[in-house]
């Protein structure tokens, strides 16, 4: 029986959705990377911007999830997966069971290229569905073929998940999709909204062969039910000229959270992970960009003490996460095994 519509308004609202049943895991952490070029996240899309120097960093990350028992799991795009300064290590962490490699889109620097730049097709769902499969399949092939593993995950560049991905990924043979992403909502670039986008894995397909794991997030404090259309408002033209979403947050009525060291605290994150708790959840996107490893590659790392205090606040949420929460990490691969009941997860004492 497909479970009940809600109000979600994204790509993901299905008739074929039903819950995965997480309600029975151990709290589960799944951290993902997304593994991709550098380039200025303020400035238009350009074909071009395929450097992958920050890659030289990719060790710092890898010692750090070593350090506190993770796998990830590495979303790699294609400067990436086709230039060997990109890949090299990646495939060395791979073969050694250490990470689960992934596929991410950009489609403005994956080829084809039959499309025109703009913002509205930075969002791959809103390619043409030949367009959308043809520039997958070349990444799926290209990093079977350079890293020797055929990627099974998925995460759509700038979470654009659209009506005919979830057809594609299944025609590819993928399993777990990353791409939604509440309570975000891209709509005014002509992405999707994920305002009211369940935050729990579900099925995408009747036969339960592609799950989606949204990348966790939620609005955080006393507005409760009202925190949508609050922080609606306060980001609206009036209320951002009125510094409402920093008022909000400060006075604890609503704050939108992403569970990321990217722009949040580990204090910060920790109330995040209540709040998902509470709601019952048990499993946990974490999720960071591959050049925040380096200083400067993201605007998260601009200086060596920025690039000090996300590793040092990454550290601090596993320590909570594994520590007093006992939670288990799990990669893309054991979620879904879990979920299909092909694995059993205990708890680590």
């Amino acid at each position: 029986m497909s479970a009940p519509r809600t109000l979600d308004r994204s790509p993901h609202a299905l008739a074929e959705r039903t819950p995965a049943g997480a309600g029975e895991l151990p709290l589960c952490v799944v951290t993902v990377v997304s593994t991709e070029e550098e380039f200025d996240w303020t400035a238009p899309f350009r074909r071009e911007a395929t450097s992958v120097e920050a890659m030289r960093s990719i060790g710092i990350g890898q010692d750090l999830f070593e350090r506190c028992g993770v796998r990830p799991t590495y979303v790699v795009d294609y400067p990436v997966a086709s230039q060997e300064a990109g890949w090299r290590e990646l495939r060395d962490f791979a073969h050694d069971g250490r990470c689960e490699i992934g596929a991410h889109l950009h489609p403005w620097v994956s080829p084809p290229f039959d499309e025109a730049l703009s913002v509205r097709l930075s969002f791959p769902g809103n390619l043409d569905p030949a367009l959308e499969r043809a520039k997958l399949e070349r990444l799926t092939e290209t990093l079977s073929a350079n890293l020797g593993v055929r990627p099974r995950c998925y995460q759509a560049g700038r979470y654009g998940f659209g009506p005919h991905t979830a057809r594609t990924l299944l025609s590819l043979g993928y399993e777990v999709d990353f791409s939604a992403a509440p309570p975000f909502d891209y709509s005014e670039q002509g992405g999707p909204n994920y305002l009211h986008t369940p935050t729990q894995p579900c099925w995408l397909d009747r036969e339960r062969r592609l799950l989606s794991a949204p990348v966790s997030g939620a609005f955080v404090g006393r507005a409760g039910a009202g925190a949508p259309g609050m922080y609606s408002f306060a980001s609206s033209g009036l209320g951002a000229a009125l510094r409402l979403p920093g008022l909000f947050a400060r006075t604890g009525w609503v704050e939108r959270m992403r569970l990321s060291t990217e722009g949040h605290s580990c204090a910060d994150l920790i109330r995040l992970v209540a709040a998902l708790r509470a709601r019952g959840e048990r499993v946990l996107v974490f999720s960071l960009h591959s050049p925040s490893f380096h200083v400067g590659g993201t605007p998260y790392v601009r200086t060596a003490s920025q690039h000090r205090d996300l590793l040092a606040q990454t550290q601090a949420l596993y320590e909570h996460l594994f520590g007093e929460l006992n939670a288990v990490s799990m990669t893309a691969s054991e979620l879904f095994s879990a979920l299909s009941g092909q694995r059993r997860v205990v708890a680590t004492p």
